[in-house]
């Protein structure tokens, strides 16, 4: 599959693209990591990613997305932070594909791409929401809409 072929050829600027995109978001939690630590943490959902292409299975990226929502949740990242490294890990691969792939294969090969990584984007968020009603999220207190205070 070209895919994966343009995927895998493109790893390097992928992951260094995506890295640098993090650390220009200025994210909160991010802003600690080193460059090196950013990229080592996108190496690995990109190897899920490709591995969830290969395999036409999302169950690792499923498992992935809630390990990193019960982590991060637990370290106190913010949703946005986290959903933001998996959209610029997705927006790098997406430029990749759009330019390596033939036209005759893009709409199939972004379409599965957008469905392994919506998948995690959602895994990660139901994890992430599942945890924050256990307990009081300040940027989750949607009381001032519903109760009139």
């Amino acid at each position: 599959m070209e895919l994966i072929a343009v995927l895998s050829d493109a790893r390097a600027e992928i992951l260094e693209e995506a890295a640098e995109g993090i650390q220009r978001s200025h994210l909160g939690h991010y802003k600690a990591s080193s460059h090196e630590e950013l990229r080592h943490r996108l190496e690995a959902l990109f190897d899920i990613v490709l591995h969830c292409l290969r395999a036409r299975n999302l169950d690792q990226v499923i498992k992935y997305a809630q390990q990193i929502g019960r982590d991060r949740f637990t370290s106190g990242f913010g949703i946005g932070e986290v959903q933001t490294a998996f959209n610029v890990l997705e927006e790098s691969m997406w430029h990749h594909v759009v330019a390596g792939v033939p036209t005759g294969e893009l709409v199939e090969s972004l379409g599965l791409l957008s469905t392994v990584l919506g998948v995690g984007k959602d895994a990660l968020a139901r994890t992430y929401v599942s945890l924050a009603s256990q307990e009081h999220v300040p940027s989750l207190d949607l009381r001032a809409l519903f109760g009139g205070t």
